[in-house]
Parts: structure tokens; C-alpha cells; sequence
């Protein structure tokens, strides 16, 4: 008997208060799919928020908000409070609950990838060989990326979210040390 394989992504975005989530599963037309449910749990926190048929359907894409992830009361749908980086647990799953789901860790690095972009921005770059400064500086930069990659790698791929986020750390400080004018 042909099942559901059930998929879901979440791409890197720029916007720092939005968490896009698509479905991205292949449904089998001889079966129903009953009850969708997503669950969403936040860095730091123990419990899911849980969007079920009102709010997900088959083949979704879902753009959720600090209200919708209930972690902004006030001022919802005029102020967009920022999403905080770090890993979401996202769990997707179809009736029967217990044995049709896939879970994901999501390593978000909103904040950390706009730090870079604007380190990048304040390298005065040309379309020509650069003096020795800044290329030191290029590769710094180049090297702090490669962190974020390995620490999204180890999060979402090998299964090793403790480090995935300990790399994270360490690249963020050393962004912090790259942008201070004055240390």
C-alpha cells in the first residue's frame, strides 16, 4: 500500500519577522489526508504551537509572525515583532498522528546573515584586486560564513544541534569582534 511521504521546508529568509514554512510532501491520491496538523517549537521553549486544517491544507505555504507563533500580544497585525535565531523543531503530520509525520530541526540565522551582509556592505570593494587589508578582512568574512554553514549543516543535516548551535555562537561573536570600530 502506497503512503504519504510527507515533507517540509524552510528556507533561509531576510525578512527577520517572518518563519516561511511550505509543504512540500507528496500525497498519495488513494488515501486521505485527514487532519493536518504542523507543530512549531521556538528556540528555547518546550511546548509547539499547532496550526491544524484552519490555517494548513495540503501543498501550504505559510508565512508565521511572532503573533501567530504567540510570542507577540500586542499591536498584532500593525507591529511585526522579530523572530529570535535559533533552532525550531517542525513537526508535520497527517491522521494517524503517531506513525505519519516528519520533524525537522530549522536552524533560523536571520539576524546573523543580515550582520554579515552588512559587514560586506561597509568593505569598500571594487572590481579589481583588493589592497591586503581588505582582503584580510574579505576572507574574515568569508570564514565567519563558513561557520554559519557548518552550523546550519550540523543543526538540519547531521543531526547535532548542540554543536550546529555552539558554531552558531561562535560565529556571531565573531561577527560582533569584525564590526567593533572601537575594540
Amino acid at each position: 500500500m502506497a503512503k504519504h511521504v510527507l515533507s517540509l521546508e524552510a528556507p533561509d529568509t531576510m525578512n527577520d519577522c517572518i518563519l516561511r514554512i511550505t509543504d512540500t510532501s507528496v500525497y498519495n491520491t488513494d488515501n486521505d489526508i485527514i487532519c493536518p496538523l504542523l507543530e512549531v517549537t521556538l528556540p528555547g521553549f518546550n511546548y509547539p504551537v499547532q496550526f491544524d486544517e484552519s490555517v494548513i491544507a495540503p501543498g501550504f505555504m505559510v508565512n508565521l509572525t511572532a503573533c501567530d507563533l504567540e510570542i507577540q500580544i500586542d499591536a498584532c497585525g500593525t507591529t511585526f515583532n522579530p523572530l529570535p535565531d535559533g533552532i525550531y523543531i517542525l513537526k508535520y503530520s497527517v491522521s494517524p498522528h503517531e506513525y505519519v509525520f516528519v520533524e525537522y530541526n530549522h536552524l533560523r540565522m536571520t539576524k546573523a546573515l543580515t550582520m554579515w551582509q552588512e559587514a560586506l556592505c561597509e568593505l569598500d570593494l571594487a572590481d579589481c584586486e583588493p589592497p591586503a587589508n581588505i582582503k584580510k578582512k574579505l576572507r574574515q568574512l568569508q570564514d565567519i560564513k563558513s561557520y554559519l554553514d557548518a552550523a546550519k549543516a550540523k543543526v538540519e543535516t547531521c543531526h547535532e544541534p548542540k554543536k550546529g548551535m555552539e558554531l552558531y555562537n561562535y560565529a556571531v561573536k565573531l561577527l560582533k569582534k569584525f564590526e567593533c570600530k572601537s575594540c
